[in-house]
């Protein structure tokens, strides 16, 4: 217990940063599942090679549900993308008698120095309660590779759906190469995420494993976990990031904050850039990302902020791969 583990980039698999966007949303991903149940009841029992079909309920060997979860003194690897949303699932995990650890892989958050603040205080958090922690190399060239053609791409678009199943593929592998029994992930308790894209993510992740370790679908963002989310990081002063992660979703809360007249967004520091830098009153902090605050958002998002143009004007004379140093200005 508190044993701080490492993960480096070679162990990781290379389609990490080959493979594009393919996960299409939880319930896409479970259909396809029945379907493949569907069809293998449906086959002759003789294959023509002599062996006998046996039936079999690919959902079940993929998925742990909030019906059937894992059973007690299961391991469970849990993607954490910050301490403040690890927080209320890792008690309720431990509530259900399940063995968890904390894996950091979050090659998105940019820059460096917001990477490092918020694999810190996540780790920090887990030694506090004696988890295990594995800390991922910071992977972004990886990230930035899977990325490419998307950056015009709108918040919850695309991009993200490429991003979650980046970070779900190498979790999942973690967890199949170390035994685990299941894994799923923090991003489903964020107002944020689209929880569609990120189970959907998951889902897919454990569909190329099948049996174990199976994704976790739960429903974390009950309104009981979304109040303790936000009283343990007052409890614990948690650092209050204030945007998703990327340097794309950094680029569009600026925008925003822009058009709102709210103050830009401040990295590290005693100092935020709206509110307080550390949670400190639970109320208050959970209405500065209310529902309200983040339709708000995704509703300007969806719109461009106003101007369709924009991101064009944002990267225009932008050269990348050019002949000097002074040309590549990506």
């Amino acid at each position: 217990k508190g044993l701080s583990l490492t993960y480096e980039v070679g162990e990781m698999p290379e389609s990490r940063y080959s493979a594009k966007a393919t996960s299409k949303g939880t319930l896409h991903e479970l259909q396809d599942l029945e379907d493949l149940s569907a069809n293998l009841r449906a086959a002759p029992n003789n294959g023509g090679d002599g062996k006998e079909v046996v039936a079999r309920d690919y959902v079940s060997e993929a998925v742990y549900t909030q019906e059937r979860p894992p059973p007690c003194d299961s391991k469970v690897l849990l993607h954490s993308c910050c301490a403040p949303c690890s927080g209320a699932m890792f008690e309720e995990m431990v509530s259900k008698s399940l063995h968890v650890t904390i894996f950091f892989y979050n090659p998105n958050i940019h820059p460096r120095k917001e990477y490092d603040i918020r694999k810190n205080e996540n780790k920090r958090y887990a030694e506090q309660h004696g988890v295990p922690f594995v800390d991922c190399d910071y992977d972004e060239k990886s990230w930035f590779t899977r990325m490419e053609g998307l950056a015009l791409d709108p918040e919850r678009g695309q991009r993200c759906t490429a991003c979650f199943d980046m970070r779900m593929e190498v979790t999942a592998a973690y967890a199949l190469e170390n035994g685990f029994h299941a894994f799923t992930t923090t991003n489903a308790t964020s107002r944020w995420k689209d929880k569609s894209q990120v189970n959907g993510a998951g889902v897919l992740a454990a569909k190329k494993i099948l049996v174990l370790p199976r994704y976790w679908l739960y429903e974390w963002q009950t309104d009981a976990m979304t109040k303790r989310k936000y009283e343990i990081s007052v409890e614990k002063r948690f650092y209050k990031q204030e945007y998703c992660g990327c340097s794309y979703s950094l680029r569009d809360s600026n925008t925003w904050r822009k058009q709102q007249g709210i103050p830009t967004v401040r990295i590290g520091g005693d100092t935020a850039g709206l509110g307080t830098r550390y949670f400190e009153d639970a109320e208050k902090d959970a209405e500065e990302e209310s529902q309200e605050v983040v339709d708000s958002f995704f509703k300007d998002a969806e719109n461009q902020f106003g101007d369709e143009t924009r991101l064009e004007k944002v990267y225009e004379g932008r050269k990348k791969n050019a002949g000097t140093a002074e040309e590549n200005n990506w």
